[in-house]
Formats: structure tokens, sequence, C-alpha cells
């Protein structure tokens, strides 16, 4: 007899928050948010605690938005770094109970505990097991949804396992209509609320009316508000909702083979120059250039592209062009990167920028050029690599990032857009 898989999809409860009340055991019973800037009041809040989300406060919204609702609240600046260490050391934990853990997100993890039942018990009483440790080990608090694939945990996790007490909720595939269908389709994972209005102009309004849609008529029907190249989109959304996943879990699948590398930054405010864009250009260029360096590839194909601020009326583009020869030396990819701009860009202000190398391939070769001084940029390339790996990445920069455009210097503090 065939044994049903055991997906969990285990997920940490107001994670930034969390290990913050976990350092300061003081804060523990106040309404905490980590949020961008406590001393200028301002920022995005990234993690809001529970009893912060009493007062109405939300993750994403601005600080000041916050404060207003909750004038108490104890602001803490986020400290990625950490995050990021507690985040694997969670992992580790996990690796107890299976081989088979894929990290979703730093707060997020798939785990497959099908051949581990003889060893630990029923679903849940590993599940219980799990979240003790986690919080005996690290003070946060883990809530998991169990099915039998991943997007049925993933939805009993966000829509029912944070919502109750014991933190954990079994989505069987034959009780959908029962509970996960009577949900509106904004509860749907993948589904904003950009496609819930188009869903709604459909007339369809809940899990349960998208799931029992006719495929067919499903992608028909997003033809005519998306276009032709719909048809993927309309697949995806008809299996979720029917919580059909045949996908393992891959505790690889973040170090699989990259088709691309690519970097994009927000800028702090509208970039509206030539001048000032090549900057920004430059130094998107070093970070690809240098992350392909350390992964020993080069690339064929250059992409660049602007987005304005405006996100209600979109601007800017996306093109790529293809090089003579492959590259991964950042005046090369530079060069193309600000031609496609020359090109392209309509003279509106910007808010994001991003530069990416695809098609890549192995630097163990690299093609001689006539008349060229490669090899001896490479050189230079690979020392000023060394440098920053030793001593940071603000240790040595380019002229341009000490300009009033430049965001290298301060970046450098930072992961992923947050001080670490």
């Amino acid at each position: 007899m065939k044994q049903d898989r055991v997906i969990f999809l285990a997920d940490c409860q107001s994670f930034y928050a969390s290990v913050e009340k976990a350092m300061n055991p003081w804060i523990e019973n106040e309404p905490v948010v980590v949020a961008g800037d406590p001393e200028r009041r301002s920022g995005i809040v990234l993690a809001a605690c529970p009893i912060a989300k009493k007062y109405g406060v939300t993750t994403a919204e601005t600080l000041r938005e916050a404060l207003a609702k909750c004038p108490q609240l104890v602001v803490i600046k986020p400290r990625m770094q950490l995050y990021i260490d507690v985040s694997l050391q969670i992992t580790k934990i996990y690796e107890r109970f299976t081989d088979l853990v894929e990290p979703y997100s730093i707060d997020e993890q798939f785990l497959d505990l099908t051949g581990s039942r003889r060893l630990f018990g029923k679903p849940e009483r590993m599940a219980r097991t799990i979240q003790e440790k986690v919080r005996v080990e690290t003070g946060v608090k883990v809530r998991i949804g169990y099915g039998e694939n991943k997007i049925l945990a993933k939805l009993a996790c966000d829509n029912f396992a944070k919502k109750n007490a014991a933190g954990f909720y079994h989505l069987r595939k034959e009780n959908l209509a029962d509970d996960l269908w009577k949900l509106p389709v904004s509860k749907m994972f993948m589904v904003g609320s950009r496609m819930t209005a188009h869903f709604g102009r459909m007339g369809i309004y809940t899990i349960g009316e998208l799931a029992q849609t006719p495929l067919p008529d499903l992608k028909r029907k997003l033809r005519a508000k998306l276009g032709r190249q719909s048809d993927i989109q309309a697949e995806m959304f008809w299996q979720i909702a029917n919580g059909i996943d045949h996908s393992p879990v891959d505790p690889y699948t973040l170090t699989a083979a990259e088709k691309s590398i690519g970097h994009q930054m927000t800028l702090p405010r509208d970039y509206g120059t030539q001048e000032e864009i090549d900057v920004i250009l430059l130094e998107l260029s070093e970070l690809v250039a240098r992350r392909c360096r350390d992964k020993g590839m080069m690339g064929w194909v250059v992409s660049a592209g602007a987005q304005g601020a405006n996100f209600d009326a979109p601007t800017g583009f996306y093109r790529q062009m293809k090089l003579p020869d492959p590259t991964n030396l950042t005046d090369e990819i530079y060069a193309a990167a600000r031609d496609l701009f020359r090109r392209h860009w309509d003279r509106l202000p910007v808010r994001k920028i991003g530069v990416s190398l695809s098609q890549l391939v192995s630097d163990d070769i690299a093609q001689l050029v006539l008349f060229s001084d490669r090899e001896r940029k490479r050189q230079i390339a690979k020392v000023t690599d060394d440098i920053k790996t030793r001593f940071g990445d603000a240790s040595i920069m380019r002229a341009a990032s000490i300009t009033e455009a430049g965001q290298a210097r301060d970046r450098a503090h930072k992961i992923g857009g947050h001080y670490k």
C-alpha cells in the first residue's frame, strides 16, 4: 500500500521580532516592531509581534503609520546577520528529523517527514516536538502546516495553522471543499490584490469557485484579461486551488545551477539624470561581475531595466543585448547596460534599476581578443575581489560611488537592503 507523503511547511511567527524578543527578554510583553530607522521614525515595518498586531500594526506599512496606531511601540533596527544566523540554527534543528529540508525563505522551510514516522511518531507528535525544540533553543515560535504535498502544507500554514492555538493544521485534499474552498480567493497562495481584482471581474470570489471553474474556461477568461501568454498562469492557479502539486522537497533548490546572475537596487529617491543613473549602473555591474567571478562564470547576454516610483502608472523598461564574447568584467557589463539605457530609457524619473548577466558559461576558457588588455583587467578584478572579501565591500570603491548619487558605501553595511 502506497504511503501518503508527510510534508510540513514550518513558518517562524513574526520572525525578526521574535528573535529580538528572545535576545531582549525585558521586552517580551511589549508591542515590538522591527523597522527601518527608529532614530528618524521612518522606514517600513519588516516584522510586528502579535502584541503590536493587536493595535492594528501591520507588516509593510510605514513606521509613522504604525506609531500613530500604537505610540508606545518598541522599535528596533533590523540586524539581518543575526536573523540569518538564527534561521540557519533552526534549519539544523529541522535536519535532526529529516535530511529533506528545503528553505523557502528566511523564516519558512519545507520538510519531507514521510520516512521519519517510525523514528518520531505521528505527524502531530513530530510537529509538537519540532515546535518545542525550536522554542527552547531559539525562543522563536513555529507554526506548521501539514499536507500530502508542498502546496497543501503552505495553504494549511498560511490560512489555518497561524490562526489556532496549537499552531498546527492538517489540510487534507479530500476536505478542501469544507475548509479551503470557502475562503476568499485573495487568501490563496500566489494571488495578490491585482489578481484578486481580475478574478472578481470574472465572477470568481472564492477559492472554491476558482477550483471548480473548468480549466479550459479559466484559460479563456484569463486570456481575455491578460493576453495569450496567460495559459501557464491559469494552469498554476487552478492546480493550487485544487491542492495539486507533484514537486519534491529539494534541499538543493537554492544551490541549483543559476541561469542568470543579477542585482537590482531600489533607490532612496527618484533619479532623473543620465549621470546619476550611470553611477548606479556601474555599481550594479560591479556586483554582478563579482558574483560571476566568485562562481567561476561568464555571461553572453547583459540585461538592464528600470522602474518608476508610481506603481499605479508604471513606467520603465527591460531590455537585453548579446555581447560579442562572454564576460565577467565590470567595465564590459557596464558599457552594455549603459548602452541599453541610452537607447530605451524614456527620460522619466526612475526609482528601481536592475542589471543582470545570462547565458552563463564557465570562465575556465576565455576567448583571446586581439589588441585588448582583458587578461590584465581580470587580474586586477581578482585582486580587488580578494580585498573586499578580506576587509569588506567598502574597503575599495570606485570614485563614482563617493558622489551624492552613489549607494555602494551605504549598501556595504547591509544585507538584502537592510543593515546587518
